[in-house]
């Protein structure tokens, strides 16, 4: 867009869901301008998977694999810009991908491509990508809206919030929340989500010697359960199992944890018994179990003694416990390491279908900014996809 043409679209956030707007309203001839507080475009893009980005998800169900107080509300965005149709663009691009874990897609090389293939989008369509722009407000005037800068205001008749939620707080931006609240827009309160939980005083010092320790177990909480790897940290309990219930735990919520989700502990160690009497527990465990994991547990959920010697009902107690771990965590690690933000402009302010904000016409909101949040796995980045190619065919 040449300088001094004034933008038909105003996106504020060179993000996902931003970048993805501009190119899908660029190509319909719009004049798009996107603001972005960050020195480039993409920094969430970037630090993703660790570095490779896991930029979709070919399994993403919008009825199954995303949390809003509207759980229709991202249907129809699904629908429209499906995982493959982004699949189509990173192949039209020639970017090397590979399938992780199932429906998992990862850049071969990295995260960079992706936002090199953006860029590339936006530059093709026309679109005006200035960065360095940290807005400051957003205000409506007579014939559309104002956005102001740390070094100048520009004004255009339609504006996109694409802002982002607060996690990772070095790079995010609280713009979205705060003009839905000054617009008296309703707002689910915000929380980290996707995001390591910590220890409780009395299990940190039982627990924190086993920092970097991973195992496979199955996770349940607030009616949702994950079989995913766990990882004790220093601080908690991490890896994807944790990161997983985080969005469904709540403040004094127990956890439950299965650490031996592909057998029946109790029914296993009575069979151990009887095949290997003379081992002591501690051996017959750690052939399931990290070494270092079952000598903390040993010196606090079981006397170690030659199995044989262990009754009944102390082994089905300590296979019960194996299966059903109540861990009541201290606290989460919060927005600091949080891959997305849980809440945010309540749906019901918006338009599925345009994403318009219905008592602010010529407003739009999409991706993280709205009350919609993905599991982990490349599904956060599909919803900002979605959201944002088709937002970008209305504006």
């Amino acid at each position: 867009m040449p300088e001094h043409s004034a933008p038909d679209v105003i996106v504020v956030g060179g993000g996902a869901s931003g970048l993805m707007c501009a190119i899908s309203a660029g190509y319909r001839g719009r004049r798009v301008l996107v603001l972005e507080k960050g020195p480039k475009c993409g920094l969430k893009i970037l630090v993703s998977g660790g570095g490779r980005c896991n930029f979709t998800n070919m399994f993403a169900d919008p009825r199954q694999h995303y949390l809003s107080q509207n759980e229709h509300f991202c249907i129809s965005a699904m629908k429209r810009f499906s995982p493959q149709d982004f699949v189509d663009m990173v192949e039209t691009a020639g970017i090397g991908y590979h399938e992780k874990s199932p429906g998992q897609l990862f850049c071969d090389e990295s995260a960079k491509d992706i936002v090199a293939m953006l860029l590339e989008q936006c530059d093709w369509a026309g679109v005006d990508v200035r960065t360095g722009k940290s807005v400051l407000e957003v205000t409506e005037t007579a014939v559309g809206y104002t956005v102001r800068t740390d070094s100048q205001t520009f004004s255009a008749p339609r504006v996109v919030l694409a802002s982002g939620g607060l996690s990772l707080p070095k790079i995010a931006s609280d713009l979205a929340f705060r003009t839905a609240n000054r617009l008296a827009l309703k707002v689910v309160p915000p929380r980290a989500a996707l995001v390591p939980l910590t220890w409780n005083s009395s299990d940190k010092t039982v627990f924190e010697p086993l920092s970097g320790i991973s195992l496979p177990v199955e996770v349940a909480c607030g009616g949702a359960s994950f079989r995913e790897d766990l990882l004790f940290t220093h601080r908690g309990l991490s890896g994807p199992a944790m990161l997983q219930i985080s969005s469904f735990w709540r403040e004094g919520d127990e956890v439950l944890i299965n650490l031996l989700p592909e057998l029946d502990a109790a029914t296993w160690l009575k069979e151990q018994r009887d095949e290997h009497a003379q081992q002591q527990l501690s051996t017959v465990l750690k052939s399931v179990l990290p070494k270092r994991l079952v000598e903390v547990i040993g010196a606090h959920w079981f006397d170690d003694r030659r199995i044989a010697e262990i009754s009944t009902q102390n082994l089905e107690s300590l296979g019960d416990r194996l299966n059903r771990w109540h861990f009541r965590p201290g606290g989460s690690e919060g927005y600091r390491t949080a891959e997305v933000t849980l809440g945010g402009i309540d749906t019901d302010e918006v338009s599925s279908k345009t994403f318009e904000v219905k008592s602010w016409p010529g407003l739009y909101a999409i991706g993280e900014a709205l009350d919609v949040t993905g599991w982990l796995g490349g599904y956060n980045f599909q919803w900002a996809w979605a959201s944002g190619w088709c937002c970008g065919q209305v504006v």
